[in-house]
Order: structure tokens, then C-alpha cells, then sequence
């Protein structure tokens, strides 16, 4: 079929065309006019996108636009918000939706079917590259779309709240459970240090130990300096040991050093010196010689009595001297032995000190975390605010009769087509010189076209008849 075919045959079965299309456009028109107007009404909503969390004041991580808005979106679609919306406007009364159900059989809750039924009718999109929310619901019932859209805003944003405080009320809760735990490890950390410290009586271990180690140190010293001293006392006791086998402690400093001792040699020396004159003088036998040798004799008994004296003073000496030397070493070990003690007890105190700042230290922590999780739980703070409330919608959304008439008319046009070409092949006619050559495979020789008519032939044929 070439398109002068195709006209012809329109033109040919113009008025069945026409029938269709006009029976189309009437149908289109007829319904858009029965069915009831739906009308739409709009709640803008505005996500902020936050920073800083208000309630801690630390830095809150940034949020893929795209992403959030998708799931806020599916948010405000979902079951969950719709049931909040039934509950705000006690949909469950309503006789309508009541009677509704029961003729849908009335199987299952009708919260949960009115929540369905509202999802339905509910439009949620996101504003292009922005944080904004449109909400839309539609409805034949002007006032409840504006109700409706309304209550879904509100329901969301109380939704979104209860998702931010649940988990915060699980976490606060957990937290509280914690602290009872780590407090009760806090005070038993104090508690065996406290008991500890009373066992020892120790307060405060760093002085107590600073003290019994400067009595060490001064012991140590103590001994150090008395053993020196034994040391020279037992070289001097052994040089006057020496000396006196020898008779030569006349020389000896302790002997030089003694008052009495020189006093005595003085004497003796005085006493020698008139002996000396007596015995040239007197005879052996003369009193006064009898008298001046026995002065020297008890001189020289004084003095070695006094030497004696001096020996044993220094083996006296050197004696209390190693008897002070076993003391003190007695008393280094003991007071070894006692600072061992006391750094081991240090220690301990220094693990249990520990142990009370470890548990003191988790507690704060915990305490700080826990306050701030039962803060966030009581917190209704939304990021989400409601920035165009819907309002009574002016005209109805659907139908759109120029809308609907147009593609009715575009559709009958079709049918018209349709219907012309489907009656052309049922029934088949010579219309074109190309259908008697290529559907009767006969030549054409020629074209007879219509003649005009004009008035004076028409007048010439009447007067012919």
C-alpha cells in the first residue's frame, strides 16, 4: 500500500473514521466528567544537614545527600508512619473506612489496612540536588488531603525522633548496667587498698620509705666509719704490742701523749740524777742511797703499771670498738631487711593505687559516656522541620479533561485509522489505476476523470430528461 492508497482509503470511509473518533473523544469526555475529582495537597519538608550534634556539641560525620534523602523518603512511605497517621486522625472511627473494609472481607487489623490504603495514595519526592521533601496525598476529600499530608509530615518527624532515641534509650540503659558494675570494682579497689594500708599501717608509703632509707644510708655510714676506726685501733694495739716485747714504747705517741707517763720519767729522771751524786758520795748501805733507790724502783714500777694501763685502755678500745662494729652490721641487716619489706609493701600499695585510678578513671569515663547517651535519649531534637505546611487545595489534580481529551482524541484518531483500513480489507474495492495493475495484473490504459459540473450543463441535462 503506498500513501496515495492510504489517503484514498481514508477519504473513502471518512465517515466510519470519523464515528470512531468521535465516539472515542465522547467516552473520554463522559468519564473525565463521572469520575470524582482527586485533589492534591503538598507538605514541603526541610532537612538540615548538621555539623555539630547539640546535644554533646561534637562534630557530627557529614551524610551523602543523595543517599539520606532516599531513605528519609522511604521513611515517610513506610508502614510505620502511616500507622502513626491513622492513630492522629482516629481513622479507625470512620464509618467509611469501617464499611470498606468489611466489604474487602474484613481480613486481618484495620489499623493496618487503612495504613496500607493511605500509602497508596501517598507521593513522596525529593526537591533535585536540595534538602527539601515534598509530600504529597491525594484524595477526593480536599480537606482530608490537606489533613493527611499534614499528618504524614508530623508522624515522620516524631518518627524520626524515636528512631534517634530508641537506640540512645538501649545505650543509656546498657550504660547504667556498666556503671553499677565499674562503680562496685571502684570501691573494691578502694576498699583492699584502705584494708591494706591498715594491715601495713602504712599512709603514706613515698615518706615512710624515704625516711627508713636515709636510716640505712646512715647506718651504712655509721659502720663504714667504726670499722675504720677498729682498723687503726687493732694496727695501734699491734704496734704497742710489738713495742712493749721490744722495750721500745718510749717512743710510742700513746706514751708520748700521756701526762702522767711523762710526769713519772721526769721524776725518774730527777730521782736517777741525785742518785747518781749520792752514789759517789755515800756507800751502798747509806740510808739515803737505800731511800733514792727505792724511789726509782717505784718509779719505774708507776710506770710501767701506767704503760700497762695504756695496752689495756687500747685493747678496751679496740674491743668496744668490733662489739660496735657487730652492732651496727646487726643493725644494717635488720634495717636491709625492713626497707625490703617496706619497698615490697610499697609496691603493692603502688599496684592497688593503681588499680583505684585504673577503675576511677573507666568509672569517669563511663560516667561521662552514660550521661551523655541518657541526654541524647531524653533529647526530642529533630533535624527535620516542616517548611510548608499543606493548604486547601484550589483546584482538583485529576481528572484533566483538556489533558484527557487530547489523548482521547489522539486515540480515536487511531481507532479511526483502524477501523477504515480493517473495513478496506474485508472488503475490498478499486479506488487507484495501482490496484487494477497490481491486484488484477491487468494494464491501464487510461483514466477517466470526473468532469465539473457547472450550471449550464447541468440545466442542458435536465432539459435532456
Amino acid at each position: 500500500m503506498n500513501l496515495q492508497q492510504f489517503f484514498t482509503i481514508l477519504y473513502a470511509r471518512k465517515w466510519r473514521a470519523f464515528t470512531y473518533l468521535g465516539l472515542t473523544v465522547l467516552t473520554t469526555l463522559v468519564i473525565s466528567l463521572v469520575i470524582p475529582k482527586q485533589y492534591i495537597a503538598t507538605t514541603s519538608l526541610f532537612m538540615e544537614q548538621r555539623g555539630v550534634d547539640p546535644v554533646t556539641g561534637g562534630m557530627m560525620p557529614t551524610q551523602l545527600l543523595s543517599g539520606y534523602i532516599a531513605t528519609q523518603a522511604d521513611i515517610i512511605a513506610s508502614h510505620n508512619v502511616a500507622l502513626r497517621v491513622v492513630d492522629h486522625l482516629n481513622l479507625t472511627a470512620d464509618k467509611k473506612y469501617q464499611d470498606d473494609f468489611l466489604k474487602r472481607n474484613g481480613v486481618g487489623d484495620l489499623r493496618d489496612w487503612i495504613a496500607e490504603a493511605l500509602i497508596k495514595n501517598l507521593t513522596v519526592y525529593p526537591s533535585h540536588e536540595s534538602s527539601i521533601i515534598h509530600v504529597n496525598y491525594k484524595s477526593p476529600d480536599r480537606k482530608f488531603s490537606v489533613q493527611a499530608a499534614n499528618a504524614f509530615a508530623k508522624s515522620y518527624i516524631q518518627t524520626t525522633v524515636d528512631l534517634k532515641l530508641q537506640p540512645a534509650q538501649q545505650n543509656a540503659d546498657w550504660f547504667e548496667m556498666q556503671l553499677n558494675s565499674l562503680r562496685e570494682k571502684m570501691e573494691n579497689s578502694r576498699e583492699n587498698l584502705s584494708s591494706f594500708q591498715q594491715v601495713s599501717g602504712i599512709v603514706n608509703s613515698n615518706n615512710r620509705l624515704d625516711i627508713e632509707d636515709a636510716r640505712l644510708a646512715e647506718i651504712a655510714q655509721q659502720l663504714v666509719v667504726n670499722q675504720g676506726h677498729t682498723y687503726e685501733l687493732t694496727a695501734r694495739k699491734q704496734q704497742l704490742t710489738k713495742a712493749l716485747k721490744n722495750k721500745s714504747f718510749e717512743s710510742l705517741q700513746e706514751i708520748l701523749d700521756n701526762s702522767f707517763v711523762q710526769t713519772l720519767k721526769s721524776d725518774l729522771s730527777r730521782v736517777e740524777a741525785q742518785f747518781a751524786e749520792l752514789s759517789v758520795k755515800v756507800d751502798r748501805n747509806h740510808p739515803q742511797y737505800q731511800q733514792a733507790a727505792a724511789e726509782i724502783s717505784n718509779l719505774k714500777k708507776k710506770i710501767a703499771q701506767e704503760i700497762s694501763t695504756v695496752l689495756e685502755g687500747i685493747d678496751s678500745s679496740v674491743a668496744a670498738s668490733k662489739r660496735r662494729d657487730e652492732i651496727l652490721a646487726a643493725e644494717l641487716d635488720k634495717q636491709k631487711t625492713k626497707v625490703l619489706a617496706l619497698k615490697k609493701q610499697h609496691n603493692e600499695i603502688d599496684v592497688l593505687t593503681e588499680e583505684v585510678a585504673n577503675a576511677q578513671k573507666t568509672y569517669d569515663v563511663a560516667m561521662q559516656r552514660s550521661v551523655q547517651t541518657r541526654m541524647e535519649s531524653e533529647a526530642s531534637l529533630s533535624n527535620i522541620a516542616i517548611l510548608n505546611p499543606a493548604i486547601l487545595p484550589q483546584k482538583h489534580d485529576s481528572p484533566k479533561i483538556t489533558l484527557n481529551l487530547f489523548l482521547g482524541t489522539f486515540l480515536g484518531t487511531l481507532l479511526g485509522i483502524g477501523a477504515a483500513l480493517l473495513a478496506e480489507l474485508f472488503d475490498r474495492r478499486i479506488r487507484t489505476p495501482f490496484d487494477i495493475s497490481t491486484g488484477l495484473g491487468l494494464p491501464v490504459f487510461g483514466v477517466m476523470t470526473k468532469a465539473p459540473v457547472t450550471k449550464k450543463s447541468r440545466r442542458s441535462l435536465g432539459a435532456s430528461l
